[in-house]
């Protein structure tokens, strides 16, 4: 008679589960700086200058959250 196990070693799942997350906080803290450098180097040019880009200065949290996350 044989025997057959395909069990996996739990440690590795658990491993990987954390390596996972990790790396989602990680990005998660990037898209954050993105998002905030975006928005302070916006927030820094005139009004002059943002309608040079096609923007007004109520669109620039939108602008800020496109270039971190994506439409």
């Amino acid at each position: 008679m044989a025997y057959v196990s395909s069990s996996r070693v739990a440690g590795n799942g658990v491993v990987e589960r954390l390596g996972n997350v990790v790396r989602v906080v990680r990005d998660m803290i990037e898209r954050r700086r993105v998002y905030n450098r975006t928005l302070r180097e916006l927030r820094a040019l005139s009004n002059r200058e943002l309608a040079d880009l096609g923007l007004h200065r109520a669109m620039i949290t939108r602008v800020a959250a496109e270039a971190a996350y994506g439409k």
